[in-house]
C-alpha cells in the first residue's frame, strides 16, 4: 500500500508541475499578444457570439458565389435540391480569416442563398457536419478550430449544433459525455445515430491525435464513448470515414499524424491502412440498448492510389465512393519538404474495398449525316470517279469540323496547373475515315470531334458530396512555391456517365490574393474578411523576386506550357537564381537552386 501511495503522489507532483507550466505559458502569451495588439482568443469568440445574439430574425437573401476557403462543410439537403455550405477559412499570407457563414446553393436555379440565422456557431474551419431526415431536415455540427488573424493563437471546439432545415434555428446541444476539443475529426451517420472518429489538438506549445470513437443518439440526444474490440488504426486525423448504413458498416481510410521525435522534430506519417467499423452479431438474449462494435482490418485491391493526405470524399449509392485530390510531402533534407499535389479522381467499392482510377469517358461530337452514295457504276472508270467525290466529301466534313473548333472559342483554364498542362482544355480532331461501298449504299462514316475533357486542378482539402446522381466539388488549397493559394471553384460530375466535368464557377486567379508575412495590415484590411466579399488581388505577387525584370530570357514558344519551357531554359533561370543569392550574399544547393529558378520562371511567365 505504502508504494501504492508515493506512485500516487509522485503523479500529483507532475500534474501541480503541469499545471504550472501551462499557466505561465499562458502568461507569456498574453504579453506577447498585448505587444502584437491582440486580442486573447476566448475573449474574439465571444465576441462573434455576442453579435450573434444581436440578430433578431433570418435574413435569406441571393449573392454571388462564397469567397475562396477550404476546410469548410458541403452537405446536401436531405429533402430538397440544394447543398449547404458553412464555415471553413481563408489565409492570405499574413492574416487568416475563419467564418461562420450559411450558403444555400440552389441546384436546379443554379443560385447562391446567404442565410443568416441568430445565435449561429462560432467561427469555424475542419470542423464536421452531416445532415439527416429526422424533423424536416436537421444539419448537425461538431468541434473545428478557430484561429486568430496571426495565427499565434488557436482555439478546438467540443460543441455540438443542431441547424433546424425546416424551421431555419440553430440550437446548441450541451450534453455531457461528449469526445474531447478537437479538429481534422470525421463524422457520418450511421441509421440513428452521428459517429465521431479521430482528429487532433494542437495548443501550439504540444499536439495530440486521436482514435477514439463517439456515437451521438439522434433520438437520445446522449453522447457514449465506444470501445470497439480488436485491431483499429492508430491515432489520426484528415482520414476518410465512409458509412454503409444498409450494412451498419462504417470504413475508416488513410489519415495523417505526427509524432515528437525530440524538442522541434517531429516526424509525419501518411497512412494508407484501411478498417471496417462494425457491430459485433448479437447474443442470444443479448439487449440491444448496449451493442458491442468491433474493429476488422480490410484488403484492399484493384488499382490503389499513391501514399497522400488532404483527400476528400463523398458516398455514392451502392455502397460506393468517389475521392479527389490529397498532397505527399516528400523531405528533401532534414528542414525542407516538397509537396506534391494531386487532382485524380478514385472510386472505391465499399464492400470489397476495391479501388478503380476513374478517367472520363468524354463526349464524340458527330458531325454531319451519313452521306447517301449513288450506286457503283460497272466500269472502272465510273468507280475511280465515285473515289474521288467520296475523298472531296470528306475534305468537305472536315472543313465543317474545323469551323465548329473555331466557333467553340475553347481556352484553357483559368489557374491551371502552371507545372505541367493538368486541367487544359484540348481538342484534337479525328480524320475520317472512308470506307467505299461500306454497308448498305456505300455509307460512309460521319466525321467526329474528339475532345480531351477539361479536369479541376490539383488541391488538397476541398469538399465533396453527392445529390441526385452528381458529384459536387468546391474549393480547397495548392501551393505554388512559398504560397499557399485558396479557391473557390465549383464543379459536378455525373457519376453514372463519368463523360466530363462540369464547370460551375471556373477557377479565379485574381481570388487568389497572397501577401508576404511582413505585408502591412492595410494591404489586406477588407481582402478577405467579410464572406461576402471577394479579396482584393491588386497586392498579390509582393515578393522581392517579383521587381526583378527578365527582358532576356530566351522567348517561350506559342501554347509551351510552363514545366516545357523551364526545361528547355533551365540553364539561363538557373544561372538568374544563382544571381540573386549572391546579391544577398548567401549560399544554396544546387537542389533548392533549381527550385528556386523554377519558382522564378514560374512568377516571370504569370506575368
Amino acid at each position: 500500500m505504502g508504494k501504492k501511495n508515493k506512485k500516487e503522489k509522485k503523479g500529483k507532483g507532475k500534474e501541480k508541475t503541469e499545471l504550472k507550466t501551462e499557466k505561465k505559458a499562458e502568461k507569456r502569451s498574453k504579453k506577447e499578444l498585448a505587444v502584437k495588439g491582440e486580442e486573447d482568443i476566448e475573449k474574439l469568440i465571444a465576441e462573434f457570439k455576442e453579435q450573434d445574439r444581436k440578430k433578431l430574425e433570418v435574413i435569406e437573401e441571393k449573392c454571388s458565389p462564397p469567397s475562396p476557403r477550404c476546410n469548410i462543410s458541403l452537405v446536401s439537403h436531405p429533402e430538397r435540391e440544394e447543398l449547404l455550405m458553412f464555415g471553413g477559412e481563408y489565409f492570405t499570407g499574413n492574416k487568416m480569416f475563419v467564418y461562420n457563414d450559411l450558403f444555400s446553393y440552389q441546384i436546379k436555379k443554379n443560385e447562391w442563398l446567404h442565410i443568416s440565422i441568430p445565435n449561429a456557431p462560432p467561427p469555424r474551419s475542419a470542423h464536421q457536419a452531416v445532415t439527416v431526415s429526422h424533423q424536416g431536415g436537421q444539419m448537425w455540427v461538431f468541434g473545428g478550430e478557430f484561429s486568430s488573424h496571426t495565427q499565434s493563437q488557436f482555439y478546438h471546439y467540443k460543441d455540438l449544433w443542431l441547424l433546424h432545415l425546416r424551421d431555419k434555428k440553430w440550437e446548441e446541444i450541451k450534453v455531457p459525455g461528449g469526445p474531447s476539443a478537437r479538429s481534422g475529426h470525421r463524422m457520418v451517420a450511421l441509421k440513428k445515430q452521428l459517429i465521431v472518429f479521430g482528429g487532433f489538438h494542437d495548443n501550439i506549445r504540444d499536439y495530440k491525435y486521436y482514435n477514439d470513437v463517439y456515437s451521438f443518439d439522434l433520438e437520445t440526444y446522449t453522447w457514449a464513448a465506444l470501445t470497439p474490440s480488436g485491431s483499429g488504426p492508430s491515432p489520426r486525423s484528415a482520414c476518410v470515414l465512409l458509412p454503409m448504413p444498409d450494412l451498419g458498416k462504417i470504413v475508416v481510410y488513410g489519415g495523417y499524424s505526427k509524432e515528437r521525435l525530440k524538442k522541434d522534430v517531429d516526424k509525419g506519417t501518411t497512412h494508407t491502412d484501411m478498417f471496417a467499423l462494425m457491430q459485433e452479431k448479437k447474443r442470444e438474449g443479448a439487449s440491444d440498448s448496449n451493442p458491442k462494435w468491433k474493429w476488422q482490418p480490410m484488403k484492399q485491391g484493384g488499382s490503389r492510389p499513391t501514399c497522400r493526405s488532404g483527400m476528400c470524399a463523398a458516398v455514392a449509392p451502392g455502397n460506393k465512393a468517389f475521392l479527389f485530390g490529397g498532397v505527399y510531402d516528400e523531405e528533401d533534407d532534414d528542414e525542407d519538404l516538397e509537396s506534391v499535389f494531386f487532382n485524380e479522381l478514385w472510386s472505391l467499392d465499399l464492400e470489397k474495398a476495391k479501388w478503380f482510377s476513374q478517367q472520363l469517358r468524354g463526349k464524340k461530337q458527330m458531325l454531319g449525316d451519313k452521306k447517301k452514295r449513288r450506286k457503283k457504276k460497272d466500269d472502272a472508270e465510273d468507280n475511280d470517279e465515285e473515289v474521288e467525290e467520296e475523298e472531296g466529301e470528306a475534305e468537305d466534313e472536315m472543313e465543317v469540323v474545323e469551323e465548329c473548333v473555331e466557333d467553340l472559342k475553347l481556352e484553357p483554364p483559368v489557374g491551371s496547373d502552371p507545372a505541367g498542362d493538368d486541367g487544359i482544355f484540348k481538342v484534337t480532331i479525328a480524320k475520317p475515315s472512308v470506307v467505299v461501298g461500306a454497308g448498305t449504299g456505300g455509307d460512309v462514316p460521319a466525321a467526329t470531334m474528339e475532345v480531351d475533357q477539361f479536369w479541376p486542378s490539383k488541391r488538397m482539402n476541398t469538399s465533396l458530396t453527392v445529390r441526385d446522381g452528381r458529384l459536387f466539388m468546391y474549393g480547397g488549397i495548392y501551393e505554388q512555391g512559398d504560397k499557399q493559394l485558396t479557391l473557390n471553384d465549383f464543379y459536378s460530375l455525373d457519376i453514372h456517365k463519368l463523360d466530363e466535368w462540369s464547370v460551375i464557377i471556373a477557377e479565379d486567379q485574381n481570388l487568389q490574393v497572397w501577401q508576404d508575412s511582413d505585408s502591412s495590415d492595410e494591404e489586406t484590411e477588407g481582402a478577405a474578411a467579410k464572406s461576402s466579399e471577394q479579396p482584393d488581388s491588386e497586392d498579390d505577387d509582393s515578393d522581392e523576386s517579383m521587381e526583378i525584370t527578365f527582358d532576356d530570357a530566351p522567348d517561350r514558344r506559342e501554347g509551351e506550357g510552363i514545366s516545357d519551357y523551364f526545361s528547355r531554359s533551365q540553364e539561363y533561370w538557373v544561372q538568374k537564381a544563382r544571381e540573386i543569392y549572391e546579391e544577398e550574399g548567401e549560399t544554396i544547393t544546387d537542389r533548392k537552386l533549381v527550385r528556386f529558378a523554377k519558382e522564378i520562371c514560374e512568377e516571370a511567365c504569370d506575368r
